[in-house]
Protein backbone atom coordinates (compact mmCIF):
# COMPACT_ATOMS: atom_id res chain seq x y z
CA UNK A 1 0.00 0.00 0.00
CA UNK A 2 1.18 3.56 -0.61
CA UNK A 3 0.00 7.08 0.04
CA UNK A 4 -0.61 9.22 -3.04
CA UNK A 5 -1.43 12.88 -3.48
CA UNK A 6 -4.08 12.28 -6.13
CA UNK A 7 -6.89 10.01 -4.99
CA UNK A 8 -8.62 8.26 -7.88
CA UNK A 9 -12.26 7.67 -7.04
CA UNK A 10 -12.64 4.39 -8.96
CA UNK A 11 -9.75 2.72 -7.17
CA UNK A 12 -10.19 1.36 -3.63
CA UNK A 13 -9.05 3.68 -0.84
CA UNK A 14 -8.05 2.69 2.68
CA UNK A 15 -8.19 5.28 5.44
CA UNK A 16 -6.20 3.58 8.19
CA UNK A 17 -4.68 4.02 11.62
CA UNK A 18 -7.30 6.31 13.16
CA UNK A 19 -6.72 6.52 16.88
CA UNK A 20 -10.48 7.10 17.21
CA UNK A 21 -12.82 6.18 14.38
CA UNK A 22 -16.17 7.74 15.31
CA UNK A 23 -18.61 5.56 13.39
CA UNK A 24 -21.97 6.52 14.99
CA UNK A 25 -23.28 3.35 13.39
CA UNK A 26 -26.39 1.44 14.30
CA UNK A 27 -29.12 4.11 14.37
CA UNK A 28 -32.47 3.08 12.88
CA UNK A 29 -33.96 6.38 14.07
CA UNK A 30 -32.70 9.71 15.41
CA UNK A 31 -30.73 9.29 18.63
CA UNK A 32 -32.27 10.31 21.93
CA UNK A 33 -31.23 10.47 25.57
CA UNK A 34 -28.24 8.32 26.46
CA UNK A 35 -27.92 7.04 22.88
CA UNK A 36 -26.60 10.47 21.88
CA UNK A 37 -23.43 9.70 23.80
CA UNK A 38 -22.72 6.42 21.99
CA UNK A 39 -20.34 7.25 19.16
CA UNK A 40 -19.48 3.59 18.48
CA UNK A 41 -15.76 4.38 18.45
CA UNK A 42 -13.27 1.94 16.95
CA UNK A 43 -9.72 2.31 18.29
CA UNK A 44 -7.02 2.12 15.59
CA UNK A 45 -9.82 2.06 13.03
CA UNK A 46 -9.86 1.91 9.27
CA UNK A 47 -12.35 2.48 6.46
CA UNK A 48 -12.25 0.82 3.04
CA UNK A 49 -13.85 2.88 0.27
CA UNK A 50 -14.85 1.82 -3.22
CA UNK A 51 -16.44 4.08 -5.85
CA UNK A 52 -17.27 6.71 -3.27
CA UNK A 53 -19.07 4.29 -0.95
CA UNK A 54 -17.95 2.75 2.33
CA UNK A 55 -17.28 -0.92 1.69
CA UNK A 56 -15.99 -2.00 5.10
CA UNK A 57 -14.80 -0.62 8.42
CA UNK A 58 -13.17 -2.02 11.52
CA UNK A 59 -9.77 -2.31 13.22
CA UNK A 60 -6.89 -1.44 10.90
CA UNK A 61 -5.22 -4.85 11.24
CA UNK A 62 -8.35 -6.65 10.09
CA UNK A 63 -9.05 -4.36 7.15
CA UNK A 64 -5.46 -4.41 5.97
CA UNK A 65 -5.81 -8.16 5.43
CA UNK A 66 -8.74 -7.80 3.04
CA UNK A 67 -7.44 -8.56 -0.44
CA UNK A 68 -8.89 -5.39 -1.93
CA UNK A 69 -7.22 -3.28 0.76
CA UNK A 70 -3.77 -4.61 -0.13
CA UNK A 71 -3.82 -2.78 -3.45
CA UNK A 72 -5.75 0.25 -2.18
CA UNK A 73 -4.48 3.78 -2.19
CA UNK A 74 -3.85 4.71 1.40
CA UNK A 75 -4.74 7.72 3.49
CA UNK A 76 -2.77 7.61 6.71
CA UNK A 77 -4.77 8.82 9.71
CA UNK A 78 -2.36 7.44 12.29
CA UNK A 79 -3.00 8.84 15.76
CA UNK A 80 -5.85 11.08 14.60
CA UNK A 81 -9.64 11.28 14.84
CA UNK A 82 -11.73 10.22 11.84
CA UNK A 83 -15.44 11.09 11.94
CA UNK A 84 -18.43 11.33 9.61
CA UNK A 85 -18.61 14.58 7.68
CA UNK A 86 -20.75 17.17 9.40
CA UNK A 87 -24.33 17.48 8.15
CA UNK A 88 -25.44 21.11 8.38
CA UNK A 89 -29.22 20.82 8.43
CA UNK A 90 -30.15 24.53 8.50
CA UNK A 91 -28.46 27.13 6.27
CA UNK A 92 -29.43 30.13 4.15
CA UNK A 93 -26.61 29.50 1.70
CA UNK A 94 -27.74 31.75 -1.17
CA UNK A 95 -28.17 35.03 0.65
CA UNK A 96 -26.29 37.90 -0.95
CA UNK A 97 -23.62 40.02 0.79
CA UNK A 98 -23.01 40.43 4.55
CA UNK A 99 -25.33 42.80 6.41
CA UNK A 100 -22.56 44.89 7.96
CA UNK A 101 -24.74 47.92 8.74
CA UNK A 102 -27.06 45.64 10.74
CA UNK A 103 -24.02 44.40 12.63
CA UNK A 104 -22.87 47.88 13.57
CA UNK A 105 -26.39 48.92 14.60
CA UNK A 106 -26.65 45.85 16.82
CA UNK A 107 -23.31 46.62 18.45
CA UNK A 108 -24.63 50.11 19.18
CA UNK A 109 -27.64 48.65 20.97
CA UNK A 110 -30.34 48.32 18.31
CA UNK A 111 -32.50 45.20 18.53
CA UNK A 112 -33.82 42.98 15.73
CA UNK A 113 -37.05 45.00 15.34
CA UNK A 114 -35.26 48.36 15.26
CA UNK A 115 -32.86 47.15 12.58
CA UNK A 116 -35.76 45.91 10.46
CA UNK A 117 -37.60 49.22 10.90
CA UNK A 118 -34.49 51.05 9.64
CA UNK A 119 -34.57 49.07 6.41
CA UNK A 120 -32.16 46.35 7.47
CA UNK A 121 -32.78 42.77 8.44
CA UNK A 122 -34.23 40.16 6.14
CA UNK A 123 -35.66 42.70 3.69
CA UNK A 124 -32.18 44.11 3.04
CA UNK A 125 -31.13 40.65 1.87
CA UNK A 126 -34.34 40.41 -0.17
CA UNK A 127 -33.38 43.56 -2.07
CA UNK A 128 -29.85 42.27 -2.65
CA UNK A 129 -30.97 38.87 -3.92
CA UNK A 130 -33.62 40.32 -6.20
CA UNK A 131 -31.10 42.68 -7.78
CA UNK A 132 -28.27 40.17 -8.21
CA UNK A 133 -27.90 38.04 -11.34
CA UNK A 134 -27.83 34.31 -10.68
CA UNK A 135 -24.13 34.21 -11.62
CA UNK A 136 -23.27 36.54 -8.73
CA UNK A 137 -25.38 34.53 -6.28
CA UNK A 138 -23.67 31.33 -7.38
CA UNK A 139 -20.22 32.90 -6.98
CA UNK A 140 -21.00 34.21 -3.48
CA UNK A 141 -22.44 30.87 -2.40
CA UNK A 142 -19.48 28.96 -3.87
CA UNK A 143 -17.10 30.98 -1.70
CA UNK A 144 -19.17 30.07 1.34
CA UNK A 145 -19.19 26.41 0.32
CA UNK A 146 -15.39 26.47 0.31
CA UNK A 147 -15.56 27.59 3.93
CA UNK A 148 -17.94 24.78 4.83
CA UNK A 149 -15.62 22.24 3.22
CA UNK A 150 -12.58 23.55 5.09
CA UNK A 151 -14.45 23.08 8.37
CA UNK A 152 -15.47 19.48 7.70
CA UNK A 153 -19.05 19.81 6.41
CA UNK A 154 -20.03 17.43 3.62
CA UNK A 155 -23.84 17.82 3.33
CA UNK A 156 -25.88 21.03 3.60
CA UNK A 157 -29.54 21.97 3.67
CA UNK A 158 -29.91 25.23 1.73
CA UNK A 159 -33.00 27.43 1.94
CA UNK A 160 -34.47 30.05 -0.33
CA UNK A 161 -36.40 32.87 1.34
CA UNK A 162 -34.46 35.98 0.31
CA UNK A 163 -36.29 36.40 -2.98
CA UNK A 164 -39.93 36.22 -1.88
CA UNK A 165 -41.22 36.86 -5.40
CA UNK A 166 -41.37 34.38 -8.24
CA UNK A 167 -38.18 35.47 -9.97
CA UNK A 168 -36.15 35.73 -6.77
CA UNK A 169 -37.21 32.40 -5.30
CA UNK A 170 -36.79 30.47 -8.53
CA UNK A 171 -33.39 32.12 -9.09
CA UNK A 172 -32.28 31.14 -5.59
CA UNK A 173 -33.42 27.54 -5.92
CA UNK A 174 -31.80 27.25 -9.35
CA UNK A 175 -28.54 28.51 -7.84
CA UNK A 176 -28.76 25.82 -5.15
CA UNK A 177 -29.26 23.14 -7.79
CA UNK A 178 -26.35 24.49 -9.83
CA UNK A 179 -24.07 24.20 -6.79
CA UNK A 180 -25.16 20.77 -5.56
CA UNK A 181 -22.39 18.22 -5.87
CA UNK A 182 -19.71 20.90 -6.35
CA UNK A 183 -18.41 19.44 -4.12
CA UNK A 184 -21.05 19.09 -1.38
CA UNK A 185 -24.54 17.62 -1.54
CA UNK A 186 -27.18 20.33 -1.09
CA UNK A 187 -30.73 19.64 0.07
CA UNK A 188 -32.97 22.45 -1.28
CA UNK A 189 -35.72 23.96 0.90
CA UNK A 190 -38.33 26.50 -0.22
CA UNK A 191 -38.73 29.14 2.52
CA UNK A 192 -41.39 31.22 0.81
CA UNK A 193 -42.92 32.16 4.17
CA UNK A 194 -39.84 33.88 5.60
CA UNK A 195 -41.35 37.34 6.02
CA UNK A 196 -44.04 39.27 4.16
CA UNK A 197 -42.40 40.92 1.12
CA UNK A 198 -42.72 44.70 0.55
CA UNK A 199 -45.33 44.40 -2.22
CA UNK A 200 -47.64 42.54 0.21
CA UNK A 201 -46.93 44.80 3.21
CA UNK A 202 -49.83 44.63 5.66
CA UNK A 203 -51.46 41.80 3.67
CA UNK A 204 -49.93 38.56 4.97
CA UNK A 205 -53.07 36.51 4.23
CA UNK A 206 -53.00 37.56 0.58
CA UNK A 207 -49.31 36.68 0.37
CA UNK A 208 -49.90 33.21 1.85
CA UNK A 209 -52.75 32.68 -0.61
CA UNK A 210 -50.52 33.69 -3.53
CA UNK A 211 -47.71 31.40 -2.41
CA UNK A 212 -50.00 28.41 -1.79
CA UNK A 213 -52.12 28.78 -4.90
CA UNK A 214 -49.54 29.98 -7.41
CA UNK A 215 -45.83 29.79 -6.61
CA UNK A 216 -45.55 26.68 -4.46
CA UNK A 217 -47.23 24.42 -7.09
CA UNK A 218 -44.81 25.79 -9.71
CA UNK A 219 -41.83 24.98 -7.52
CA UNK A 220 -43.17 21.47 -7.02
CA UNK A 221 -43.75 20.89 -10.74
CA UNK A 222 -40.17 21.96 -11.48
CA UNK A 223 -38.81 19.82 -8.63
CA UNK A 224 -36.87 22.76 -7.23
CA UNK A 225 -37.19 21.85 -3.52
CA UNK A 226 -37.55 18.81 -1.28
CA UNK A 227 -38.68 20.65 1.86
CA UNK A 228 -40.86 23.65 2.60
CA UNK A 229 -40.13 25.86 5.61
CA UNK A 230 -42.05 28.64 7.41
CA UNK A 231 -40.96 31.30 9.92
CA UNK A 232 -43.62 31.11 12.65
CA UNK A 233 -42.80 34.09 14.87
CA UNK A 234 -43.88 37.59 15.83
CA UNK A 235 -43.24 39.88 12.89
CA UNK A 236 -43.36 36.96 10.46
CA UNK A 237 -46.30 34.50 10.29
CA UNK A 238 -48.91 33.43 12.83
CA UNK A 239 -49.79 29.82 13.61
CA UNK A 240 -52.98 29.89 11.48
CA UNK A 241 -51.06 31.39 8.54
CA UNK A 242 -48.23 28.90 8.94
CA UNK A 243 -50.69 26.00 9.17
CA UNK A 244 -52.39 27.03 5.91
CA UNK A 245 -48.99 27.22 4.22
CA UNK A 246 -47.77 23.87 5.57
CA UNK A 247 -51.02 22.11 4.70
CA UNK A 248 -50.68 23.30 1.10
CA UNK A 249 -47.05 22.13 1.04
CA UNK A 250 -47.91 18.71 2.45
CA UNK A 251 -50.73 18.28 -0.09
CA UNK A 252 -48.17 18.90 -2.84
CA UNK A 253 -45.85 16.23 -1.44
CA UNK A 254 -43.20 18.39 0.23
CA UNK A 255 -41.66 17.47 3.56
CA UNK A 256 -42.01 20.16 6.20
CA UNK A 257 -39.85 22.32 8.46
CA UNK A 258 -40.70 25.12 10.88
CA UNK A 259 -38.67 28.05 12.27
CA UNK A 260 -40.13 27.94 15.78
CA UNK A 261 -39.80 29.76 19.10
CA UNK A 262 -36.74 31.83 18.22
CA UNK A 263 -37.67 35.08 19.99
CA UNK A 264 -40.90 34.16 21.77
CA UNK A 265 -43.19 31.25 22.43
CA UNK A 266 -45.48 31.56 19.43
CA UNK A 267 -46.81 28.02 19.00
CA UNK A 268 -44.45 26.94 16.24
CA UNK A 269 -43.23 23.79 17.97
CA UNK A 270 -46.75 22.53 18.62
CA UNK A 271 -47.59 23.22 14.98
CA UNK A 272 -44.48 21.37 13.79
CA UNK A 273 -45.45 18.31 15.84
CA UNK A 274 -49.08 18.51 14.71
CA UNK A 275 -47.98 18.61 11.06
CA UNK A 276 -45.36 15.84 11.52
CA UNK A 277 -42.62 18.20 10.37
CA UNK A 278 -39.15 16.75 9.92
CA UNK A 279 -37.75 19.45 12.20
CA UNK A 280 -38.55 22.43 14.38
CA UNK A 281 -35.59 24.82 14.28
CA UNK A 282 -34.23 27.38 16.79
CA UNK A 283 -36.61 26.45 19.70
CA UNK A 284 -34.90 28.90 22.08
CA UNK A 285 -38.19 29.64 23.85
CA UNK A 286 -39.45 26.05 24.07
CA UNK A 287 -41.44 25.45 27.26
CA UNK A 288 -42.11 22.20 29.13
CA UNK A 289 -45.21 21.42 27.04
CA UNK A 290 -43.23 21.95 23.83
CA UNK A 291 -40.45 19.67 25.04
CA UNK A 292 -42.95 16.96 25.96
CA UNK A 293 -44.59 17.25 22.53
CA UNK A 294 -41.24 16.95 20.75
CA UNK A 295 -40.23 13.98 22.90
CA UNK A 296 -43.37 12.13 21.87
CA UNK A 297 -42.92 12.85 18.17
CA UNK A 298 -40.59 12.11 15.27
CA UNK A 299 -39.84 15.82 14.81
CA UNK A 300 -36.16 16.67 15.32
CA UNK A 301 -35.39 19.83 17.30
CA UNK A 302 -32.60 21.60 15.41
CA UNK A 303 -30.67 23.88 17.75
CA UNK A 304 -28.92 26.95 16.33
CA UNK A 305 -26.66 28.46 18.99
CA UNK A 306 -24.74 30.52 16.43
CA UNK A 307 -27.69 32.90 16.04
CA UNK A 308 -27.97 33.41 19.81
CA UNK A 309 -24.23 34.13 20.01
CA UNK A 310 -24.09 36.54 17.07
CA UNK A 311 -27.16 38.47 18.22
CA UNK A 312 -25.61 38.88 21.66
CA UNK A 313 -28.52 37.18 23.39
CA UNK A 314 -28.36 35.03 26.49
CA UNK A 315 -31.22 32.59 25.98
CA UNK A 316 -29.91 29.43 24.34
CA UNK A 317 -32.15 26.44 23.53
CA UNK A 318 -32.78 24.23 26.61
CA UNK A 319 -30.66 21.37 25.29
CA UNK A 320 -30.18 19.54 28.60
CA UNK A 321 -33.90 19.48 29.38
CA UNK A 322 -34.60 18.26 25.86
CA UNK A 323 -32.03 15.48 26.01
CA UNK A 324 -33.24 14.32 29.42
CA UNK A 325 -36.85 14.33 28.15
CA UNK A 326 -35.96 12.20 25.13
CA UNK A 327 -36.13 14.81 22.36
CA UNK A 328 -34.17 14.02 19.21
CA UNK A 329 -31.90 17.05 18.76
CA UNK A 330 -29.65 18.22 15.93
CA UNK A 331 -27.14 21.06 15.63
CA UNK A 332 -26.66 23.37 12.64
CA UNK A 333 -24.98 26.68 11.81
CA UNK A 334 -28.00 28.70 10.58
CA UNK A 335 -25.49 30.27 8.19
CA UNK A 336 -26.99 33.58 7.02
CA UNK A 337 -25.82 37.19 6.54
CA UNK A 338 -27.73 38.71 9.44
CA UNK A 339 -27.82 36.51 12.52
CA UNK A 340 -25.28 33.70 12.11
CA UNK A 341 -22.57 34.33 9.52
CA UNK A 342 -20.55 31.19 10.25
CA UNK A 343 -19.88 28.00 8.35
CA UNK A 344 -17.91 26.40 11.18
CA UNK A 345 -19.64 23.37 12.62
CA UNK A 346 -16.73 22.86 15.07
CA UNK A 347 -17.51 26.30 16.51
CA UNK A 348 -21.18 25.31 16.81
CA UNK A 349 -20.08 22.24 18.77
CA UNK A 350 -18.05 24.48 21.08
CA UNK A 351 -21.11 26.66 21.72
CA UNK A 352 -23.30 23.61 22.32
CA UNK A 353 -20.91 22.34 24.95
CA UNK A 354 -20.01 25.63 26.66
CA UNK A 355 -23.40 27.37 26.51
CA UNK A 356 -25.93 24.52 26.44
CA UNK A 357 -23.97 22.02 28.54
CA UNK A 358 -24.06 19.26 25.93
CA UNK A 359 -21.27 16.71 26.14
CA UNK A 360 -18.83 16.49 23.21
CA UNK A 361 -20.30 13.10 22.28
CA UNK A 362 -23.86 14.47 22.26
CA UNK A 363 -22.76 17.41 20.13
CA UNK A 364 -21.09 15.13 17.57
CA UNK A 365 -24.17 12.92 17.27
CA UNK A 366 -26.40 15.98 16.92
CA UNK A 367 -24.20 17.43 14.16
CA UNK A 368 -23.96 14.24 12.12
CA UNK A 369 -26.43 11.37 12.35
CA UNK A 370 -29.32 13.32 13.89
CA UNK A 371 -28.82 16.21 11.49
CA UNK A 372 -29.03 13.71 8.64
CA UNK A 373 -32.40 12.53 9.97
CA UNK A 374 -33.57 16.17 10.09
CA UNK A 375 -33.12 16.49 6.32
CA UNK A 376 -34.12 13.00 5.24
CA UNK A 377 -30.60 11.81 4.36
CA UNK A 378 -29.82 9.36 7.17
CA UNK A 379 -29.76 6.36 4.84
CA UNK A 380 -26.85 7.92 2.91
CA UNK A 381 -24.85 10.14 5.30
CA UNK A 382 -24.33 11.02 8.97
CA UNK A 383 -22.47 7.91 10.10
CA UNK A 384 -19.65 5.65 8.95
CA UNK A 385 -21.33 2.41 7.88
CA UNK A 386 -21.01 0.00 4.98
CA UNK A 387 -23.16 1.11 2.06
CA UNK A 388 -23.21 4.79 2.99
CA UNK A 389 -21.43 7.59 1.18
CA UNK A 390 -17.74 7.86 2.06
CA UNK A 391 -18.07 11.31 3.64
CA UNK A 392 -15.30 11.58 6.23
CA UNK A 393 -13.33 14.19 8.14
CA UNK A 394 -9.86 13.67 9.57
CA UNK A 395 -9.03 15.93 12.51
CA UNK A 396 -5.54 16.88 13.69
CA UNK A 397 -6.18 15.66 17.24
CA UNK A 398 -5.97 12.27 18.99
CA UNK A 399 -9.23 12.68 20.96
CA UNK A 400 -12.57 13.92 19.59
CA UNK A 401 -13.21 15.96 22.74
CA UNK A 402 -10.49 18.37 21.68
CA UNK A 403 -12.60 19.53 18.73
CA UNK A 404 -15.18 21.52 20.77
CA UNK A 405 -12.56 22.21 23.45
CA UNK A 406 -10.45 24.36 21.09
CA UNK A 407 -13.16 26.92 20.27
CA UNK A 408 -12.72 29.01 17.14
CA UNK A 409 -9.90 26.76 15.94
CA UNK A 410 -10.13 24.76 12.73
CA UNK A 411 -8.58 21.34 13.39
CA UNK A 412 -9.66 19.74 10.12
CA UNK A 413 -6.76 18.03 8.36
CA UNK A 414 -8.75 16.56 5.48
CA UNK A 415 -12.34 16.50 4.21
CA UNK A 416 -13.39 13.56 2.04
CA UNK A 417 -16.62 13.66 0.03
CA UNK A 418 -17.79 10.42 -1.57
CA UNK A 419 -14.26 9.08 -1.52
CA UNK A 420 -12.67 12.23 -2.99
CA UNK A 421 -10.35 14.47 -1.02
CA UNK A 422 -11.99 17.89 -1.36
CA UNK A 423 -9.89 19.69 1.27
CA UNK A 424 -6.38 19.10 2.50
CA UNK A 425 -4.77 21.21 5.22
CA UNK A 426 -2.09 23.56 3.92
CA UNK A 427 1.34 23.83 5.45
CA UNK A 428 2.70 26.75 7.45
CA UNK A 429 5.99 28.03 6.09
CA UNK A 430 8.36 29.69 8.53
CA UNK A 431 12.03 30.41 8.49
CA UNK A 432 14.10 31.26 11.55
CA UNK A 433 16.53 33.91 10.33
CA UNK A 434 18.21 34.53 13.69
Amino acid sequence: MRAEKAIIQDAPILVRGARQLLTLRGSAAPRRGGALRDLAIIQDGAVLIRNGVIEALGPSRRLENISEARSAREIDASGLVVAPGFVDSHTHLVCGPPRLHDYEMRLAGADYAAIAAAGGGILQSVRAVREAPISRLVLQARRSLNGFVRHGTTTIEAKSGYGLDEAGERKTLRAIHALSGKPLDLVPTYLGAHVVPPEFSGRPEEYIDWVCDYLMPKIRRRNLARFVDVYCERGAFSVPQARRYLEAARALGFRLKVHAEQFSNSGGIQLAVEMSAASADHVDYANDADIAALAGSQTVATLLPGAVFHLGLDRYPPARKMIEAGVAIALATDFNPGTSPTYSMPMILSMACAQMRMTPAEAFAAATVNAAWAIGCASQVGSIEAGKAADLVIFNVPDYREIPYHFGVNLVKMTIKQGRVVYREGSVEWEDKD
